[in-house]
């Protein structure tokens, strides 16, 4: 990877606030074996999804929360009919699901304790967080996998991912105030770049 390349993938990183950029090497792992990384991007479609419902159904007395996620639910939902789709026409199996340990670190960073605001606010950071780090590996495939058809593809879920993103984020300004917030998104964006480094390159896995 050039120096300029190099600086325009920090670049992209630091607009969606995170502060470690992916490893290069991790999109030719992941073209590696295209089986193991569409159906794990398949099961981050359909959990997105049901973190939508969850929200919906631990808060539905919040009707901008509410209407906002509805047509998310629909989306993630498409998008992994759009992933299986993909799969059957290169002849490929839906492996199975597997344990997610970059979600269930950030999962393990909400706070248990204080009130429902203050857990609403956590959930809604850390959907914007997975949105934020999909959202740039996204954008690294759809630049550097060498299947062509797949960068128009994966540049498609590079925007979706992106305005999931900004929702989450401005639904935690709506219900909780900016300043904490903004806090709070610090503390996330600091223990997501830890996790990064926490875990080991594996090119099967989208996070």
């Amino acid at each position: 990877m050039s120096a300029q390349t190099k600086e325009e993938e920090l670049r992209a990183v630091q607009m969606l606030g995170l502060q470690l950029p992916t490893d290069p090497r991790w999109v030719n792992l992941a073209e590696m074996d295209l089986e193991e990384i569409l159906s794990d991007h398949a099961y981050c479609e359909q959990k997105a999804a049901t973190s939508c419902i969850s929200l919906i159904q631990g808060y539905p007395e919040h009707a901008a929360l509410v209407r906002s996620l509805a047509p998310i639910v629909t989306e993630e939902w498409g998008h992994f009919r759009m992933v299986l789709n993909e799969m059957e026409k290169r002849g490929l199996q839906l492996g199975k699901q597997r344990k997610d340990e970059y979600v269930n670190k950030l999962l393990a960073f909400n706070k248990k304790g204080g009130s429902k605001m203050d857990r609403l606010l956590d959930k809604l950071l850390t959907c914007a967080l997975i949105e934020a780090r999909s959202c740039e590996r996204f954008r690294l495939l759809s630049l550097h996998i060498s299947d062509e058809k797949l960068k128009d593809w994966y540049h498609k879920f590079m925007v979706a991912e992106a305005g999931h993103y900004v929702l989450f984020i401005d639904l935690a300004k709506q219900y909780c105030e900016e300043e904490k917030v903004k806090a709070r998104w610090k503390e996330f964006l600091a223990r997501e770049a830890e996790i990064m480094q926490e875990l080991e390159l594996r090119g099967d896995r989208m996070h």
